[in-house]
């Protein structure tokens, strides 16, 4: 009984810092043949997971063309797309609305980003 117990507390050991480190989650809503969308898959989705801002907001990807997740319901993810809305524990904090090129993304995610009170870089 004591190894399970000792089993138990491992695992939720391990577990709590994976649900802990996620304050924030960059959700890019998206749609098959939207020409800024494969603009941004081609000059940031490869390196976006590289980044200090991947660390502090991971990137998910929805498809407007299925259903709402349903932790997303109460997000509207506007006319455009894509459109990047960065969510904390169910609410927005920011979006951006388009893709406006690889000059002006990270500048406007870490603006955002900074609201959430965990910047790129930061604990």
């Amino acid at each position: 009984m004591n190894r399970i117990i000792a089993w138990l507390a491992v695992i939720v050991a391990l577990a709590l810092p994976a649900t802990g480190s996620r304050a924030a989650e960059l959700v890019m809503f998206e749609r098959a043949g939207c020409v800024w969308c494969a603009r941004f898959n081609a000059e940031i989705a490869p390196i976006y997971g590289k980044t200090e801002e991947s660390q502090t907001a991971p990137l998910r990807r929805v498809d407007l063309n299925s259903p709402l997740p349903a932790d997303l319901a109460g997000i509207d993810p506007g006319a455009f797309t894509p459109t990047f809305v960065v969510v904390k524990e169910g609410r927005e904090i920011g979006r951006i609305r388009g893709y406006p090129g690889d000059a002006f993304f990270f500048g406007l995610l870490d603006r955002i980003l900074s609201n959430t009170g965990s910047e790129p870089g930061r604990s």
